[in-house]
């Protein structure tokens, strides 16, 4: 992993309600995790545009049941 150092301009309050919501010691920790957060949610948001939406016949048991076969 490559880390580099970079200057911000960032939000004071807005920074510090992020280190309180996530639990960080940091900022750093903080700007971290916010980044993670944040490619987490495009993955997402692409793997759903790729595959689309659809209809899945399926209720809470078959899903139990299916998480059990794993």
């Amino acid at each position: 992993m490559v880390m580099r150092k970079t200057t911000v301009v960032i939000d004071e309050q807005l920074l510090e309600q992020a280190i309180e919501a996530v639990g960080a010691r940091s900022k750093k920790e903080a700007i971290e995790a916010g980044l993670k957060t944040l490619i987490k949610h495009r993955n997402r948001e692409a793997l759903r545009t790729e595959l689309g939406t659809f209809e899945i016949d399926m209720n809470l048991n078959d899903l139990e049941r299916l998480r059990n076969d794993e």
